[in-house]
Parts: structure tokens; C-alpha cells; sequence
């Protein structure tokens, strides 16, 4: 029993160093969902050491840890994400762009609907 509370004292100690070194490491699925990046890619990253790693163990097991910085940073230089930000930047874009033409729509239809809309025109019967 004593190897056991001895071995979660040691996992306690390493949440612990983690936690109050400066850096802020985080998981492989936070850094994922912080900065849009597929955990293949940051083990493509941490194994050609590209981003700085470690393995801490968990309560479910070992887990690796990444710092966060280091991907932000990492995910910056990369074209493929730099690319898809482009093309979700221009969808944004286009979106206000028509959300903008159909409020103009909407406001010609409003005025035509009115009656004497039709600017003096006779209806064609």
C-alpha cells in the first residue's frame, strides 16, 4: 500500500511542478482545441522536435503535455493552418457581404410593398 500512496504522491508532485512552472503546459486534446491543430500534427511536432513535450502520468495513466506557446507559435508558421484561417476569414467575409445585400433586399421589397410602392406605376393586366 505504501508503493501505491507513494507512486500518487509522485503524480501529485509532477501536476504540481507543472502547474507552477512558469509555462503552461496543457494536454494533447486542449492544445488541440486551443489552437485548432490536429493531435497528429503535434505529435508529427513534439517527435521532430519542432515543440517541447513531456510525459506526466495521469490518474488514467500516462498523458503527454505539450506547452502552449510553443504551438501557438508553432501553428503561426504553418501555411496549411495559415491557409484554412484565410478561407474561414474570406467565408466570414462573404457572409456579412450578403447578410449586408439581402438587408438592401429586404428594404426594396418593404418599400415596393407599400401601397403607392410601385412609384405610380399601373399594374400590367
Amino acid at each position: 500500500m505504501a508503493d501505491w500512496e507513494a507512486r500518487l504522491e509522485e503524480w501529485a508532485d509532477d501536476l504540481r511542478a507543472a502547474a507552477d512552472a512558469d509555462d503552461h503546459w496543457v494536454t494533447l486534446p486542449e492544445a488541440e482545441a486551443e489552437c485548432g491543430v490536429s493531435r497528429s500534427a503535434l505529435r508529427n511536432w513534439y517527435r521532430s522536435d519542432q515543440i517541447q513535450s513531456r510525459t506526466l502520468d495521469g490518474p488514467h495513466g500516462p498523458q503527454r503535455v505539450v506547452l502552449l506557446d510553443e504551438v501557438e507559435a508553432r501553428a503561426a508558421r504553418s501555411p496549411r493552418l495559415a491557409r484554412r484561417a484565410e478561407r474561414e476569414l474570406a467565408l466570414e467575409a462573404q457572409v456579412v457581404l450578403l447578410r449586408s445585400q439581402l438587408q438592401a433586399l429586404a428594404r426594396r421589397v418593404e418599400v415596393l410593398e407599400r401601397p403607392g410602392g410601385s412609384r405610380g406605376r399601373t399594374p400590367s393586366g
